[in-house]
């Protein structure tokens, strides 16, 4: 049974990963229109205070991963539920500009503490052959989450109202409490005992410099990331004015739908195909797909072309997201997983630079260009391929030089 397989701490991770997106997604997606629309914040002070959250999260991964590793992922995942309550109920009540501002710091900092330090603990009290499932099945929930939540924010008004900011807040207040319960019935993992011998922030910050398995792949990452990141702002922005389209913001709606379908069908048999092959092959295949996809964005003349460029965008994505935290396992050491977990939030800042490039090639080219806004765009996602390459054969070689020196030992 699948359940066997599984630690009831990761269980409850996994349930509380799909209730805790749904609220976030029925809750914060409407978050623009919220502050706009019920709060009378103009578009481009809420653009910046959606702004914060990313960067707050972007600069803030690294410790929360250190953090768990010296203190323990209990203590770290529960104060960041409990803040993250607080932020969400805050959304529903703030009334001042500032105060946004300062719950989208709050929020983007509680989910790079809470998320890195969460995975830490699903490889802890996972075994090493059920990892993949257990990450995947992490993953499947992140999408079923993000399918539903927005469907439920419409009936209940998440674009006029702070109901949904409330409800939100609830869900997140169960998933602590629920937390609580478990961390009691189950001895947490070796993994978890909180050691002050163990490294500093400085010391770690160290140690991840001088790898450069890692810092290589993170450079690969960012390169990807920024492929993908182009779904939600250049794509968006493309399909809404492109003359070739009559009503771009519904098919963008409709493709997003299409793009959590995909997601669902074809996690897991490309996750078993994925297993016949190591997790760095299929992160530098979906640098490829991804490139693909955004090419097909750009020649795309009729809907039905934009469908299937959506679906073979979203095979890439799920390539990438399946992939990486089993990637970044098999390469973490086992005292810092916390922190290499933490340290790959640095990859979010594709999710800036590419949105970024994003806006400066629609506004130099404009929309009539598509097809070469779309292949630069494309070229920097595919960019991700020989740096993955480069880092499989330095993976390669080492493992080599550690077999061969092991082997002299004996």
């Amino acid at each position: 049974m699948l359940h066997k397989n599984i630690h009831p701490l990761a269980l409850n991770i996994i349930l509380g990963t799909f209730f805790s997106r749904l609220a976030t997604s029925m809750s914060i997606s409407f978050l623009a229109i919220y502050l706009t629309t019920a709060r009378s914040i103009s578009p481009k002070i809420s653009g910046i205070i959606i702004a914060t959250s990313a960067l707050a999260a972007v600069f803030t991964s690294f410790f929360g991963g250190s953090l768990s590793d010296r203190y323990g992922r209990k203590k770290l995942m529960l104060i960041s539920m409990t803040v993250w309550t607080i932020v969400f109920l805050g959304y529903g009540i703030a009334t001042s500009t500032f105060t946004f501002f300062i719950l989208s710091a709050l929020n983007g900092c509680c989910r790079s503490f809470f998320e890195p330090t969460s995975k830490a603990l699903l490889s802890d009290v996972t075994t090493p052959k059920n990892r993949l499932l257990v990450f995947n099945l992490r993953y499947g929930a992140i999408n079923a989450g993000v399918a539903i939540g927005p469907l439920i924010g419409l009936q209940i008004g998440s674009a006029e109202s702070g109901l949904p900011f409330f409800v939100a807040g609830l869900v997140y207040f169960i998933y602590m409490v629920s937390l609580i319960i478990q961390f009691r019935i189950y001895k947490m993992p070796s993994n978890d005992m909180v050691n002050t011998s163990r490294t500093t922030i400085k010391t770690t910050l160290t140690v991840i410099r001088k790898d450069k398995v890692f810092l290589l792949a993170l450079l690969g990452m960012i390169s990807i990331y920024a492929g993908y990141s182009q779904l939600h702002s250049t794509v968006a922005q493309y399909l809404a004015l492109s003359p070739n389209f009559k009503n771009g913001t519904h098919l963008f709606s409709q493709i997003i739908m299409l793009n959590g379908i995909t997601v669902l069908v074809v996690q897991y048999p490309l996750t078993r195909i994925g297993k016949r092959f190591s997790a760095l092959v299929s992160i530098m295949f979906s640098s490829l797909i991804i490139g693909m996809g955004l090419i097909g964005f750009g020649i795309s003349e009729r809907y039905w072309q934009v469908y299937i460029s959506t679906i073979i965008f979203t095979i890439g994505e799920v390539l990438m997201f399946s992939m990486w935290d089993i990637f970044i396992d098999e390469i973490a050491k086992p005292e810092l997983k916390g922190t290499y977990y933490g340290a790959i939030g640095f990859s979010e800042l594709g999710g800036v630079i590419g949105p970024f490039i994003g806006g400066i090639l629609l506004n130099y080219y404009s929309i009539s260009k598509g097809n070469l806004i779309f292949s630069i765009l494309s070229g920097i996602c595919v960019l991700g391929f020989p740096i993955m390459w480069f880092l499989a054969i330095i993976i390669k070689r080492r493992d080599t030089l550690e077999k061969n020196t092991t082997q002299h030992v004996v």
